[in-house]
């Protein structure tokens, strides 16, 4: 597997060694040790699959408390995968950094504990699948809207179709502290 670091420590993008012949192909998604020696050494509770059509962007996404690391790929189409820090302190709050996750380029995005998540889904549609490092908990769930200037993600898409949480998700500033995770150096 290549690692591949990002702007932001600790995210990163990672490529499966990838066997294919005339039949199809065939790859680990994931294998404990291979992620422990790329520095990833968490247990995935809980699995989820969510598949979504050309324009639609989900997020930003997180929890506090309960904060879930999350290690997400794409099975059919093609996304602009987005990890913003959210952890008060951090050197490096309120910076994203994205990938381009298909299913033609097998690549995983790891987004550790204390970011925010969201995607676009840039294909006809995508079938999106995630793991987690801890389970769903709505009285954690928290979002940020999907284009907060300060933050100013360069999303491909200028009108995405959202849900209603996602329009009416607040900027990052008029979070209360206590609704954020801190910074562990």
């Amino acid at each position: 597997m290549k690692v591949i670091e990002t702007s932001l420590p600790g995210v990163l993008v990672l490529e499966p060694k990838v066997f294919g012949d005339s039949r199809g192909f065939f790859y680990e998604s994931y294998n404990e040790k291979t992620f422990r020696d790329a520095g990833i050494d968490r247990r995935f509770v809980q699995s989820n699959v969510s598949r979504s059509s050309r324009g639609v962007l989900r997020g930003l996404h997180y929890q506090w408390p309960h904060p879930q690391g999350k290690l997400v790929s794409v099975l059919e189409g093609e996304v602009y995968d987005v990890a913003v820090d959210i952890r008060r302190g951090s050197p490096t709050f309120g910076q994203w950094t994205a990938a381009t996750l298909t299913a033609e380029n097998h690549r995983h995005f790891w987004i550790p504990e204390g970011f925010a998540h969201g995607f676009c889904v840039v294909s006809e549609f995508a079938t999106f699948s995630y793991q987690c490092t801890d389970l769903y908990s709505p009285a954690a769930d928290g979002g940020i809207r999907w284009n907060d200037s300060a933050i100013g993600i360069d999303w491909p898409v200028d009108s995405p179709v959202l849900s209603d949480k996602d329009s009416n998700a607040p900027l990052l500033a008029d979070l209360a502290p206590e609704r954020l995770p801190e910074y562990q150096p």
